[in-house]
């Protein structure tokens, strides 16, 4: 027998020896009878409850991604051994045992955009993460045994489409508000949205005469402002919500209703992009121009139908983690059109701390540097007593597996997507290899030179913008964040301190000890009190106040 012969045995033997390991999806044609592209998912859970599909997220269940391209009703698309994977890497890696499976497909659809470049994005305007996503298509659930010595081959079929949600109505104190963005619309190739939440004052409708001014709480997703709730039969977890420093949604209902309580305009925002379910008020090459949008649009249609006042000095942001580091931005980048900012625990404003990385200097994101024989691995996420329970390397993989070209809608994709500048194939670039976790230096200082490192941006503008900017914010975050954002915080604070002509006369309040992500001083109420007195003091003396007390 020749060598060649012997080894074409050998390896037809090998194959023999490790069973194929894979599931088989298709479309059914009732259900999608067009060709679709997108991401296909499967989940392998060991529970049913939730559905697999409702259990992706890092830590969770094993889940295995391949992109499918003009998938046919009734074509086979298989993920197998090659797949990519996390929290077990391969398929023929997993244990053993019996398992709930259930197969996801993130449809995308493409997009012509104005900078020339075509791309294949999944766009949910109002918001939704994948597994929810209205459009995307599941199959059922199926209980299997698998074991990886033994082999398998289940088939799956995308049988069901996630339905889209009734619209909200609007009711006597929340109004709903959708214009089509020209700005995005252009830069999309397709028409774009931008959606609003209004919780209106109390006596909003008997008083015609009276114009108000608006806090704009950022990171609500459209959800009434302060988690509102006049339903007092709604269950509502007081107990969680109480241990925050918070109220539940109809105490402050009731603050919100009660005498001598100021009256303001509440209003959030749906930014939704291709990359994150919110477009964290900035302008971008690789989602367009969301700050713009809500500057230049949304806002002043807010202004005009709503009787704001209209003013800076009576707009107010508030917002925490996504949410905060928007309120920051609008600040700092507008400074003349806002009159203050109350930062909840933001999201990395200083990205000599992005989380735990120093994303200038590090050369690895995944490892601290130095020249030891074993180093640590960087945590993403810890309880609030410090336990790490997902690291940067966990969380990177996972959104690799659940998106490929940054299209996983999970949080480190968000930011480079957000950030960062665009590839070659129209896709954002990434910060880090996800497999590696090297860091591309060049798209480091893009982030920064952009006016993204939002500690990078005062400083480097503090000249222009501190005037309008002395004063007027406010930043509260636990000590123990539970993901590390109080770090990127500690540098901004110290950065305040250098600050002159004028100083910037910030206030930092430091929840201690093991205080988490979700530490809040006071309650909603008293947060809205205190912008109040700001606006008031702020206000000209000619301005009438009547929406302080009727």
């Amino acid at each position: 027998m020749s060598v060649a012969a012997r080894l074409l045995c050998f390896l037809v033997s090998s194959l023999a020896a490790f069973p194929a390991t894979r599931f088989t999806v298709s479309v059914d044609k009732n259900t999608h009878p067009e060709p679709v592209t997108g991401r296909l998912i499967v989940v392998v859970a060991r529970s049913d409850k939730p559905e697999p599909r409702l259990q992706i997220f890092a830590n969770a269940a094993p889940i295995f991604g391949i992109d499918v391209s003009a998938l046919r009703a009734g074509q086979q698309a298989v993920v197998d051994e090659n797949a990519l994977g996390q929290a077990v890497a391969a398929l023929n890696q997993l244990p053993a045992g019996d398992y709930f499976v259930e197969a996801l497909l993130n449809v995308y659809q493409k997009y012509n955009r104005s900078d020339g470049h075509t791309v294949w994005v999944h766009f949910d305007l109002n918001g939704q993460p994948l597994q929810v996503s209205a459009g995307n298509l599941y199959s059922d659930v199926k209980r299997v045994h698998l074991d990886s010595s033994a082999g398998w081959n289940v088939g799956l079929v995308l049988n069901h489409v996630i339905p889209r949600e009734p619209e909200p109505k609007d009711t006597k104190w929340v109004k709903r508000v959708t214009i089509k963005s020209e700005l995005l619309t252009k830069f999309w190739g397709a028409p774009v949205y931008l959606h609003a939440t209004v919780l209106l004052p109390k006596g909003y409708d008997e008083h015609p005469n009276v114009r108000y001014p608006v806090v704009y709480p950022q990171g609500f997703l459209g959800a009434p402002a302060f988690e509102f709730n006049d339903d007092p039969n709604e269950k509502e977890n007081a107990a969680a919500i109480h241990a925050r420093g918070l109220q539940t949604g109809y105490e402050f209902y009731q603050s919100w209703i009660s005498d001598h309580f100021p009256r303001f305009l509440a209003v959030t925002f749906i930014e939704s992009t291709p990359f994150f379910p919110d477009g964290y008020n900035v302008n971008s090459v690789n989602q367009g121009p969301y700050g713009d949008a809500i500057t230049q649009e949304l806002i002043p249609y807010i202004d005009r139908n709503f009787r704001a006042i209209g003013k800076p000095y009576a707009r107010v942001l508030e917002g925490a983690s996504t949410g905060g580091w928007g309120s920051l931005v609008l600040q700092l980048q507008h400074a003349d059109m806002f009159g203050g900012a109350w930062v909840f625990y933001p999201d990395p404003i200083d990205f000599r701390r992005y989380q735990m990385v120093d994303i200038y200097n590090d050369d690895n994101a995944y490892t601290p540097p130095g020249k030891a024989w074993i180093t640590g691995e960087r945590p993403m996420r810890r309880s609030d007593d410090g336990q790490v329970n997902i690291t940067l390397r966990q969380m990177s993989q996972f959104e690799e597996v659940a998106g490929s070209k940054n299209r996983s809608g999970f949080q480190l994709h968000a930011w480079e997507a957000i950030y960062g500048p665009i590839g070659d194939d129209g896709y954002p670039r990434p910060l880090w290899n996800k497999q590696t976790g090297k860091i591309d230096h060049s798209v480091a200082l893009y982030m920064r030179d952009h006016g993204y490192d939002l500690r990078y941006y005062a400083e480097t503008n503090w000249s222009r913008i501190g005037p309008n900017v002395t004063g007027k914010i406010h930043f509260f975050c636990g000590d123990m964040d539970n993901f590390y954002l109080n770090l990127a915080v500690a540098q901004f604070e110290q950065f305040s301190k250098t600050t002159a002509n004028p100083a910037m006369n910030a206030t930092f309040e430091w929840g201690r000890p093991f205080k988490g992500h979700w530490w809040h001083p006071v309650s909603f109420a008293e947060t809205v009190k205190e912008m109040a007195r700001q606006i008031s003091a702020n206000a000209p003396a000619e301005e009438d106040k009547g929406w302080l007390s009727y």
